[in-house]
C-alpha cells in the first residue's frame, strides 16, 4: 500500500449498515473426485450420487417453545423429516414439493426471483423448507399457511424484498411468512427484511407456533399475531433480534398464550427507520416477558386496558415512553421446558446467533432428487515426499474448480518456500499444520511491491503476498505465513510493501496463526468494490510496522497480539492499521487483544486513514475496544493521511488497558457504552458465525 498525496476534502453523512448476505453458497453435497487426485482410491467414481438416503440431523430437528406441545393431534412440530430430501433451486421446483401432499425435507440451495412479485407459494402439511448454508434466498415474495396445514418448519432463509416503495403500504400484502389457521409452525434462524406487509402474519387461530433466533429488519409492519376475536393462538418467540422495524415487534391480539423471552428489540440512533412501539399486549392476550434486550426503543413496552402483560428480568437501555404491565398471566413452564438467558447477555448471544447459519442445510451434488452427506476430503502435503504433494500450492491445484464442499489440506511440518493462491473458483479450502506448533509449519516467500515479476512487471502490493486467499468460506490454521523481504538490503527499490497475507474474498477464517512482515504484513480486502469481505482473526500473532494491518474489507482481530517491530534501520515509528472502508461497511475491529513489542514508547500510531488514489468516497474505520495497549502508542494515537484528516473518517476506542491506553480528548475518541454495544464482533461478521471445519 503506498500512501495518497491527494488534498482533497470530503464530507457524507452516516448511515446504518444492515447486516450483509454471505458471498459463499456453503454446502456439505458429496465431492466428486477422479481417480487421478488420489483421494477416494482406485475405485471411486467420477461423479457425485444423488441418492435418498435417511434425512442429516438438521433435517430431523423438531420445534421447541409451543410448537413443541401435543395438541390438536400433533404431537410436536418436525416437518417434514419422515419425507425425501430434495434440493430446490427454482420457483417451479420449491412450488411443486412445498404444495405436494406428502412429506418433504426442501433444500433451497441459491436464489429464487419470486413472478409475480409478492407470490406467497401456499405450503401443504409435513413439510421442512430450509436453506442450504447461508445461499437459500426468497426475493420478492414468501410462504402462505392455510387453514388446517400444520407441522411446518421454515428455517435458515432469507426472504426479502417485496417492498414496493410506499412505507405504509395497505394495498400490497406481500408477506415473507403468513399464516390463516395452521398450528405446529416453527420459524427459526432466517433472515426476514424489507417486505411489502409484514414479516411474519400469524392470524385467524394459527396456534401453537415458535418462532426463534430469526432476524427481523428494514420493515413497517413487522410482526403481527392475532386479528381474530378467538382468544386460540398459543405462540413462543425467542432469540430474534428486531433491528430498524417500526411497529409490531410483535403486537398480539386475543392471544391465549404469548411467550416472549430473549429477544433484542434494537432501534440504532440516527438511521431512517424509528420505531413506534415494541411489543404490545392488546385485546384479552396473556403475555409473559422475560429477560429481553430493548436498546434505543419508544414505548418500548405497552398493553391495552384488556390485555394481561407480565414483565420479569428485562433490560432497558436508552428507551423512551410507555412501558408497560399488569395483571396474571401462566406460567410458560407448565406448557414446556425452557431456559432463560441472562438479560444482559441478549445482545451478544443474538447478534452472534441468529439468521441463517452456514452449518444448517445442504445441497445434492447432482440435481434436485436427494442428497448424500460426506466428510470433508482431505489431502496431504509433505517436504520430504511422504505425502500426495510436496508443495502447498500443488495440493490447492488439486483441488476441482467450483468444489462443492469442504477439502482439508493438511501441511506437515516443515518450511515452504513458495507464494501460494486459492483461486476464487476453489471455496471451502482449509489448509492446516498439522504440527504440535503453528511455529512447525512455515509458508514463506520474500517478493515486495517494486520487484521485477518473472516476464516482467512488478508485483505490486497485492503481488507481493505469500499467501493469497480469493476464494470465500475459506480457512487457514496453525501455521506461520511470512513474507521475508528484506528491506535494508534494497534500499535502492522502489516499492518496499511486502504482504504476508492478502484475502480478497467473504468468510475467511485464520485461526491460530503468525502473521510477519513489516510494511503491509495482513492485507485484507474484498472481491470488488461493493462486494462483502469479512474476516476473522482469532487467536494469532501478527507482526509489522507501517500499515500492517490494513484494506477495505470487513475484518475482527480477536484474541490476538500485534507485535509492533523495529524499522530496517533500527528505528522505532509506524502505524498498526490502514483502513479503507467503503462507506456504511464495517472496517477494522480489534477487541481483547494485546498491542505489544520491543520499539520505543509513544513511537507507533494505533492507525491512519487510506483513501487510495484520493478516493473520496471511502469512509475508514478502525475500533479498537477493550485491548491492552503497551507504551509505545502514542498518547494522540490516529494520523491523517494523504491530506485526509482522520477525524472525517471513524476511529474509536473502548475500555482499552496498559500503558498506551488513555482518557478521551478530542484527539483520542472513546465510544460510549451504547455506541460500543453496537461495535462488537457479531455486528461486524452479521449472520456468519465461524466454525473450525
Amino acid at each position: 500500500m503506498t500512501e495518497q498525496h491527494s488534498k482533497a476534502r470530503h464530507r457524507r453523512s452516516r448511515t446504518a449498515l444492515a447486516v450483509g448476505v454471505p458471498l459463499a453458497l456453503t454446502a456439505s453435497g458429496v465431492l466428486a473426485y477422479g481417480t487421478d487426485l488420489g483421494l477416494l482410491g482406485s475405485g471411486a467414481q467420477q461423479r457425485a450420487s444423488a441418492a435418498t438416503a435417511a434425512a442429516p440431523s438438521w433435517a430431523t430437528a423438531a420445534a421447541d417453545g409451543f410448537a413443541s406441545v401435543n395438541s390438536l393431534g400433533q404431537n410436536g412440530t418436525y416437518g417434514g423429516r419422515d419425507g425425501q430430501v430434495v434440493t430446490v433451486r427454482t420457483q417451479a421446483d420449491l412450488e411443486k414439493y412445498a404444495t405436494a401432499a406428502e412429506p418433504y425435507v426442501i433444500v433451497v440451495a441459491g436464489t429464487i426471483n419470486m413472478n409475480p412479485v409478492g407470490k406467497e407459494i401456499k405450503v401443504q402439511s409435513d413439510k421442512t423448507i430450509v436453506g442450504s448454508g447461508t445461499s437459500g434466498h426468497i426475493v420478492g415474495g414468501g410462504f402462505f399457511l392455510g387453514s388446517g396445514v400444520h407441522n411446518v418448519i421454515i428455517r435458515n432463509l432469507t426472504i426479502r424484498d417485496s417492498y414496493q416503495g410506499v412505507w405504509n403500504d395497505k394495498d400490497h400484502d406481500f408477506d415473507a411468512v403468513q399464516m390463516d389457521g395452521a398450528h405446529h409452525v416453527w420459524i427459526d434462524h432466517n433472515d426476514l427484511r424489507h417486505m411489502a406487509d409484514g414479516l411474519i402474519d400469524v392470524r385467524k387461530d394459527s396456534t401453537n407456533v415458535t418462532v426463534s433466533w430469526n432476524k427481523l429488519s428494514q420493515n413497517n409492519k413487522t410482526f403481527g399475531i392475532g386479528w381474530t376475536d378467538n382468544v386460540k393462538t398459543d405462540i413462543t418467540v425467542h432469540h430474534n433480534w428486531f433491528r430498524e422495524t417500526e411497529q409490531r415487534n410483535p403486537s398480539t391480539d386475543n392471544a391465549a398464550h404469548a411467550h416472549l423471552y430473549n429477544n433484542f428489540l434494537e432501534d440504532v440512533a440516527g438511521t431512517d427507520i424509528k420505531s413506534s412501539y415494541g411489543n404490545y399486549s392488546r385485546g384479552k392476550t396473556a403475555m409473559v416477558l422475560e429477560n429481553s434486550y430493548f436498546q434505543g426503543m419508544t414505548n418500548p413496552v405497552i398493553k391495552d386496558g384488556t390485555a394481561t402483560l407480565v414483565q420479569r428480568g428485562n433490560v432497558f437501555s436508552g428507551t423512551s415512553g410507555r412501558n408497560e404491565s399488569g395483571g396474571s398471566a401462566f406460567d410458560p413452564k407448565s406448557y414446556y421446558a425452557y431456559s432463560a438467558d441472562a438479560a444482559a447477555n441478549v445482545p451478544s448471544v443474538v447478534k452472534s446467533g441468529a439468521g441463517p447459519r452456514s452449518s444448517i442445510g445442504t445441497t445434492a451434488a447432482g440435481g434436485s432428487s436427494g442428497t448424500v452427506s460426506t466428510k470433508a476430503a482431505t489431502l496431504t502435503v509433505a517436504k520430504d515426499g511422504s505425502g500426495q504433494y510436496s508443495t502447498v500450492q500443488a495440493a490447492v491445484d488439486a483441488v476441482p474448480a467450483n468444489n462443492p464442499s469442504r477439502v482439508v489440506i493438511q501441511v506437515k511440518p516443515g518450511t515452504y518456500r513458495e507464494a501460494v493462491t486459492v483461486p476464487v473458483n476453489k471455496p471451502h479450502v482449509t489448509i492446516v499444520g498439522t504440527g504440535a506448533s503453528r511455529k512447525d509449519t512455515v509458508i514463506v516467500e520474500g517478493h515486495a511491491a517494486g520487484m521485477t515479476k518473472p516476464g516482467g512487471g512488478t508485483y505490486g502490493t497485492p503481488g507481493s503476498a505469500t499467501l493469497s486467499v480469493k476464494a470465500d468460506d475459506t480457512q487457514l490454521r496453525n501455521l506461520s505465513v511470512t513474507n521475508d523481504f528484506n528491506e535494508g538490503a534494497n534500499q535502492s527499490l522502489s516499492g518496499h510493501q511486502a504482504v504476508a497475507l492478502l484475502t480478497q474474498a467473504d468468510q475467511v477464517f485464520l485461526d491460530s496463526l503468525i502473521i510477519t512482515g513489516d510494511q503491509d504484513t495482513l492485507e485484507m480486502e474484498t472481491a470488488a468494490k461493493g462486494a462483502l469481505g469479512r474476516v476473522y482473526v482469532k487467536n494469532s500473532y501478527i507482526v509489522g510496522n507501517v500499515d500492517f494491518i490494513f484494506g477495505r474489507g470487513t475484518a475482527v482481530i480477536d484474541r490476538s497480539v500485534i507485535t509492533l517491530r523495529k524499522r530496517w534501520d533500527g528505528t522505532s515509528a509506524g502505524y498498526v492499521t490502514a483502513p479503507s472502508t467503503e462507506a456504511n461497511r464495517k472496517g477494522i475491529l480489534i477487541t481483547d487483544s494485546t498491542v505489544n513489542g520491543d520499539v520505543g514508547n509513544g513511537s507507533f500510531f494505533l492507525g491512519r486513514n487510506w483513501h487510495p488514489g484520493g478516493d473520496t468516497t471511502v469512509d475508514p474505520q478502525t475500533t479498537v475496544r477493550e485491548t491492552s495497549l503497551s507504551a509505545a502508542i502514542k498518547s494522540t494515537p490516529w494520523s491523517d493521511m494523504g491530506g485526509f484528516p482522520w477525524k472525517d473518517d471513524r476511529f474509536a476506542e473502548y475500555r482499552n488497558t496498559g500503558a498506551g491506553a488513555g482518557s478521551a480528548s478530542s484527539d483520542r475518541p472513546q465510544l460510549t457504552d451504547a455506541q460500543a454495544a453496537g461495535q462488537e464482533v457479531a455486528d461486524w461478521l452479521g449472520n456468519w458465525t465461524p466454525t473450525a471445519s
